[in-house]
């Protein structure tokens, strides 16, 4: 990391217009960096994409992506720091501090998760997405955008992901073959979702296998899916819960991204090449 932020300075004072904003943009804001993308830092700068690649490439990076990872494998909290940390945060939790509280009730959901990861229907879960001939992923409207970004996820391990929801009556979709082979549903539930169980019902009697993600306290059955992954409790009845359950289905797809292993990793280089060849066109 040290060398990479030692290029940027250089970077800054030697190199073309271009890269030195792009230079200062980064020396500036490294710590937005995972959250960033080759696109959304050509946007802020006025630059195009293919601008901002061609930049990390004569850093000796393929992407963004190569500098992220090489951001969370060299910046690291040490044991006496965490212990520090979480001191002071429970301590303030103690106090009242609403937002110490609320950090505090995050990270315990984290820990609830995290314990989940090591249970074998957890595993049972990773090995159905990973190997089901297709995988179609239904929740409410209102959680569209978290099961898009599950999908996408997911893409990186796997052919024959897509997302369904209710609009348009796509459920429907699910039930037009007359048969079904080795077909996965993954069912986002939250208290909205008044469908989710005769879906669910419907799916295991149409042959779908069924991978339901669901909060802790909701009455489901245990024949109506084949494996229930469960969510802590939420902050408060009418809340979606929707921290612990990103968090959830992050740490899930990256389970079936590892599960995958080396085919996955070739499969996301193959999309990245394909997304840097789509961005040069479009600046031709």
């Amino acid at each position: 990391m040290e060398d990479f932020v030692q290029k940027l300075r250089q970077y800054a004072k030697t190199g073309t217009p271009a890269e030195r904003r792009i230079a200062k943009y980064f020396t500036e804001h490294l710590n937005d960096l995972p959250f960033e993308t080759a696109a959304s830092v050509a946007d802020r700068l006025d630059l195009s994409p293919m601008t901002v690649g061609r930049f990390l490439r004569s850093l000796g990076y393929q992407g963004l992506d190569s500098v992220k990872v090489e951001i969370r494998e060299t910046v690291t909290t040490s044991p006496a720091q965490l212990q520090s940390a979480m001191s002071e945060l429970h301590a303030d939790a103690a106090a009242g501090k609403p937002l110490a509280v609320l950090v505090a009730e995050q990270i315990q959901a984290l820990h609830h998760i995290y314990h989940l990861t090591a249970q074998s229907h957890w595993s049972e879960a990773v090995g159905l997405i990973s190997t089901a001939r297709e995988v179609s992923i239904a929740t409410h409207a209102r959680l569209a955008s978290l099961a898009n970004h599950f999908c996408q996820r997911l893409t990186q391990a796997r052919d024959g992901v897509r997302t369904l929801d209710a609009a348009d009556n796509r459920f429907a979709e699910l039930f037009a073959r007359l048969a079904v082979d080795d077909a996965l549903l993954v069912i986002i539930d939250c208290r909205r979702f008044a469908k989710a169980r005769l879906l669910a019902r419907t799916a295991r009697r149409y042959g779908y296998k069924v991978v339901l993600i669901s909060p802790q306290q909701a009455d489901w059955m245990a024949d109506q899916s084949n494996v229930m992954l469960s969510l802590p409790p939420a902050r408060a009845p009418d809340l979606d819960n929707l921290p612990p359950l990103i968090a959830l289905l992050d740490c899930l797809s990256e389970s079936v991204i590892l599960q995958v292993g080396e085919e996955a990793a070739l499969r996301r280089r193959r999309m990245m090449e394909f997304a840097t060849v789509l961005g040069e066109a479009a600046n031709h």
